[in-house]
């Protein structure tokens, strides 16, 4: 059986300052803070979402800021996510290079599959790629960072360090609709639905390299998109009836979300493409407030008093 995967719906990385975090993501980078709430999981820590205007999913990177909480460095290495590459006009990279550089953000430029970028990390160490593609989705322009001639169009892709691929493209290709695309090297490229930017995972195939370890610099897990509740459903009563260890489906306020290990040990969340981020805030006034899960607003005194005080 094979669940209709959409594609990428949002990465989540463990990260540090989180003041730092918003300064990179939108001040550099040029994506709109959408939703500024907490863990769901951790009340004390900020759950920041960027992406483009609306927030749609593939265009979402989300942080959780954990500096002072006691949480190890990560490693990255198998069973993990360990570049984020988002998505640039055709043409961009030189202005890019050059806004980097005046920020004093050291980088390398690679070519992929015919496609110039530029590799670098974040403030927290993670792997950031930018890289030109074909890609129709509307960037978010009202900060006024970067033109829309360069603006980030959304995730383009994810690379996952696996030493064992075949277990993984045959999960992927046989539930989760995706399709092997291309091989180079030691990279094999699936993508979902209709193929293209936001569809994409690539296997990065390392037999020697380290075990991935989660922790600050590290992403914690990646989230694929699906269309509806009644297809969300469905699939989850299928991974636990293949005996994977899987969650209960989870209210994120914005999504519905089920967790479980692919077979190279990444964890997968998928989850719902509505009801989106404009359930609790209009489109003009999307990242502005403090936005907590209705079961958490009697407690909203304590959550504020025991998170950093952040400006942007």
């Amino acid at each position: 059986m094979n669940f209709p995967i959409r594609g990428i719906h949002h990465l989540t990385a463990t990260v540090n300052d989180a003041q730092e975090d918003l300064d990179f993501y939108v001040k550099t980078l040029g994506l709109r803070l959408v939703k500024k709430t907490i863990n769901f999981d951790n009340t004390g820590v900020y759950h920041f979402y960027y992406g483009n205007e609306t927030g749609y999913p593939g265009t979402i990177m989300t942080t959780f800021p954990y500096k002072g909480k006691g949480v190890r460095t990560g490693v990255k290495g198998h069973g993990q996510v360990v570049q984020t590459t988002f998505s640039v006009p055709k043409g961009s990279i030189s202005a890019w290079a050059l806004r980097l550089k005046d920020e004093g953000i050291d980088f390398n430029e690679f070519e992929r599959f015919g496609f110039a970028g530029l590799a670098f990390e974040d403030p927290s160490t993670l792997g950031i790629e930018l890289v030109e593609a074909e890609d129709s989705r509307d960037p978010w322009l009202g900060g006024s960072i970067v033109d829309g001639s360069m603006a980030i169009r959304g995730i383009h892709s994810v690379s996952m360090i696996q030493a064992v691929p075949e277990p993984t493209v045959k999960m992927m290709t046989e539930n989760l609709n995706f399709q092997v695309t291309a091989e180079n090297g030691n990279r094999i490229r699936l993508e979902a639905d209709t193929q293209g930017a936001g569809k994409i995972i690539d296997l990065v195939v390392d037999p020697k390299g380290d075990k991935g370890l989660n922790g600050i610099g590290t992403v914690h897990h990646v989230a694929l998109a699906i269309n509806n509740d009644e297809e969300h459903k469905a699939l989850h009563e299928f991974i636990v009836s293949k005996g994977i260890r899987i969650t209960d489906i989870l209210d994120r306020n914005y999504f519905h979300s089920i967790y479980f290990r692919e077979p190279g040990g990444v964890l997968f969340e998928v989850a719902t493409i509505p009801p989106g981020f404009m359930v609790d805030e209009s489109k003009d006034d999307l990242g502005l407030s403090l936005k907590l899960p209705q079961w958490e607003e009697d407690k909203r005194k304590d959550i504020e008093a025991g998170l950093p005080i952040i400006s942007y």
